[in-house]
């Protein structure tokens, strides 16, 4: 065991003395010979076999003999019996922010919870509001802190999470009167799933004026570094952002530079070397001599004898021979979307009524939406048996008479694909929808070949308009159902179903690689957002992200389309 390992023992076991309510002069003593061990700048092992365990600060006999157990053993009896009478996982539980030994003692002892997973399905149900001394707020809190605690145990965060505190920051610094222009970087200005820290490009001339207001936000909890170009911060939530600063005049080539990819970058510095110049974050240096400075973005591809490329696309997959050539697609941008086809109201697990949601999509300019309510094996979304599908008919015809006729609102379900392989609703049933999705939920863990099979026999039948969220996955928590995609575009082309992505940044499903296969092969796609309430219509963003990293133009995705073109369309599948 290293100097590491053996102070982490310790500090578990002054935890575990905590959580069993001791406050003592034990806690404190575990804790301070853990810190001495770990800052020796010598092998805990050597210092052991010269029998002078003793001599390290703040390690007494106790500690000594405990520190040589282990490295003799590789256990400790005092820990291990220590860990029988207090589950471990709530060391990691003590890991949330503003959960102490004493509440997490509490959640172990009133709630039975004894991991983070534990704890945040309990605060997801409103469990921990019940307790005394709890409340709506500490429960909200701890489920942030949750998160945040994820993203520090990964290294990354979804995109959904990065995204609007990207965008804060942005709006924070553009306010500075010294700013001429600030940008995101990196994969989050390319749209991946997932990022890392968070790059912020600013054009300034006053780099100290802009870091000092920079570091002075509220949301900046600690400051990491800070240089002449670059400063480093971690947020209060534990997200850590780097901010760069460029004279204006070199602002095109640095940004263009921290947007990346790597792969992509390479490729553009080798056109350079073709051209006689190098390309850097800060110029085009000649052969002869000097350099060129550039401020825009698309003038470093206009040197090269290029268009500018989407950030989306530069990945390396073939973008700058398509540049060359001239045949970069026009990507679809959000304006080009005219409607969500895959939404939830109260009917199903949704927390609006039918009448909110569409009130919610005409604010976001949309002429049409499709209620998709759950279907009833999906118990645990409330989905609705024939007869309660009948009821919410009778909701939506109301709902239709109070809208103006530029408005179009579609009765639709998500169907489940049962484990079986059948479908959750008779054809009979499945005929009196406008729109019928079809769905896996459940069983995603099984074979290829059976999975797979449920997949095909729903895209088979000639009631099933779409297929959402293909693979089913949860990012960074569920993986994937083992599809064969290859198996299922192929009947997706066939029977001319519409593909969905997926835009709730937890699912981003299509991803962009088969999203951008599914295209090439002339398979109809959807963008939805599968909203659950009002303010996840705005969602779109990220699954416009993905299409425009897939190379999706608007000809490709079916709500790009006006309402009666939809409707015509539905109307010829039956």
């Amino acid at each position: 065991m290293n100097n590491s390992e053996v102070a982490q023992v310790f500090e578990d076991i002054a935890e575990l003395l905590e959580l069993k309510g001791d406050k003592g002069f034990k806690v404190i003593a575990y804790r301070r010979g853990a810190e001495s061990i770990r800052s020796q700048g010598r092998d805990i092992k050597a210092i052991w076999e010269e029998s002078a365990l003793e001599d390290i600060p703040a390690v007494g006999k106790a500690i000594a003999e405990k520190t040589a157990e282990l490295l003799r053993t590789g256990k400790l009896e005092y820990y291990e019996n220590l860990k029988s009478e207090i589950p471990i996982g709530l060391l990691e539980v003590l890991k949330v922010g503003d959960v102490g030994p004493k509440k997490a003692a509490r959640f172990w002892k009133e709630l039975s919870i004894t991991s983070v997973n534990e704890l945040e399905a309990a605060a997801m149900k409103g469990a921990l509001r019940e307790l005394s001394g709890m409340g709506a707020k500490s429960e909200a809190r701890i489920l942030d802190n949750i998160q945040a605690l994820k993203r520090r145990q990964t290294g990354r965060m979804s995109i959904g999470a990065a995204l609007p505190i990207a965008e804060h920051l942005l709006a924070e610094l553009r306010k500075h009167p010294k700013v001429k222009a600030a940008e995101t970087a990196g994969s989050l200005r390319r749209m991946r799933e997932t990022v890392g820290d968070l790059d912020l490009l600013v054009s300034t001339d006053h780099p100290d004026e802009v870091m000092q207001a920079f570091v002075e936000l509220p949301i900046v909890g600690r400051v990491l570094g800070r240089g002449d170009v670059k400063t480093s911060v971690e947020l209060i939530d534990g997200v850590r952002v780097q901010v760069w600063t460029h004279a204006s005049e070199r602002f095109g080539t640095a940004l263009q530079y921290a947007t990346g990819s790597k792969d992509h970058n390479v490729r553009l510095r080798e056109l350079a070397l073709s051209k006689g110049f190098s390309l850097s974050d800060q110029a085009f240096k000649l052969e002869q001599g000097g350099e060129i400075t550039v401020a825009k973005e698309s003038e470093v591809y206009e040197m090269l004898g290029l268009p500018w490329i989407a950030p989306e696309m530069r990945e390396d997959r073939g973008e700058i021979q398509a540049a060359q050539n001239g045949e970069l697609p026009k990507l679809i941008e959000i304006r080009n979307l005219k409607g969500e086809l895959h939404a939830h109201s109260t009917w199903s697990d949704g927390k609006n009524s039918i009448e909110e949601m569409v009130q919610a999509a005409v604010k976001q300019g949309h002429k049409y939406l499709a209620i998709t309510d759950h279907s009833q094996s999906l118990g645990i979304a409330n989905g609705l048996t024939e007869k309660r599908v009948e009821q919410q008919r009778e909701e939506i015809a109301k709902v239709r008479k109070t809208l103006n006729n530029d408005f179009v609102l579609l009765h639709g379900t998500e169907m489940e694909i049962l484990a079986d392989g059948s479908l959750d609703f008779p054809d009979d049933l499945l005929a009196q929808f406008d729109l019928v999705i079809a769905s896996l939920h459940t069983s995603l863990r099984q074979p290829r070949e059976q999975v797979t099979a449920r997949m095909i026999n729903a895209i088979k039948n000639p009631h099933v308009d779409i297929i959402a969220h293909p693979s089913g996955r949860l990012i960074g928590k569920r993986e994937p159902a083992d599809l064969d995609m290859d198996q299922i575009l192929e009947a997706a082309l066939e029977h001319g179903v519409i593909l969905e992505i997926n835009s709730n940044p937890e699912r981003l499903d299509l991803n962009d690689i088969y999203a951008r296969r599914a295209a090439e092969m002339g398979i109809p796609l959807a963008i939805n957002t599968d909203a659950h309430r009002p303010e996840h219509l705005a969602f779109r963003n990220f699954g416009v992200g993905v299409a425009r990293r897939a190379w999706i133009t608007s000809r490709q995705v079916v709500n790009c389309w006006t309402a009666p073109r939809i409707q015509k369309w539905l109307n010829a599948r039956g």
